[in-house]
């Protein structure tokens, strides 16, 4: 990968001098869906930014139970993955790739030393840290104030959107893990949105009408 291929997949980022710094000392990775890129106590090693693909950030408790917080999506970095390299501090979240995934990977020495030289890395990691604390905000809100079926009808429109399709590859325990709930009332809800005829349930897919997301509004 050259520069111009780099500055195609990270439009924000322009400094010649960064860009270079980025493919000099990242690691490209290509990696699988469902490919566990650092799970809670882990310390975090390098900072991810997606170049292609999606990574899913969760948030675990004692007993392993997974909360959906928010996707990385292409040209985008973790917020947590950032703090965690600036305190020495092991990782509070799993990040799950969602799809295919290629991101470059950068060691976290790296990330200090380039706050001082750069200041598009140090306007790229405080666009991150705002953009992540609003999706923080959001997924805090969808728990404290909204109902089950609402928190599902949301979901179902972010996959949507994250994977530009209207036909979801998933099971009712994957989506029960990701919004803090059981199978049973994930599969209760999905039937009644079934029963509206908004949705189609097939064996581990769910098809969703292309007017969804008007039909909730």
């Amino acid at each position: 990968m050259d520069i111009e291929e780099l500055k195609q997949k990270l439009p924000n980022i322009t400094d010649p001098g960064l860009l270079q710094a980025l493919l000099n000392h990242g690691k490209i990775m290509d990696l699988q869906p469902g490919k566990v890129i650092t799970e809670p106590g882990q310390f975090v090693k390098m900072v991810p930014i997606v170049l292609e693909g999606s990574i899913k950030i969760l948030r675990m408790d004692e007993d392993g139970k997974e909360l959906f917080l928010y996707f990385l999506e292409p040209g985008e970095t973790c917020a947590m993955s950032l703090t965690c390299c600036t305190a020495s501090r092991p990782s509070e979240i799993k990040a799950v790739t969602e799809e295919r995934t290629q991101l470059l990977a950068v060691p976290i020495e790296k990330h200090e030393e380039w706050s001082d030289q750069y200041k598009q890395w140090k306007d790229f990691v405080a666009i991150t840290y705002q953009t992540r604390f609003h999706e923080m905000l959001v997924a805090l809100d969808a728990v404290a104030f909204k109902r089950m079926d609402e928190r599902l009808m949301r979901f179902i429109v972010t996959k949507m959107k994250q994977h530009k399709t209207n036909e979801l590859h998933t099971t009712h325990q994957e989506i029960a893990n990701e919004l803090g709930t059981s199978r049973e009332v994930i599969s209760r809800l999905l039937k009644q949105l079934e029963k509206k005829k908004w949705i189609e349930l097939g064996r581990n897919v769910i098809y969703v009408r292309d007017d969804f997301e008007e039909l909730i509004s």
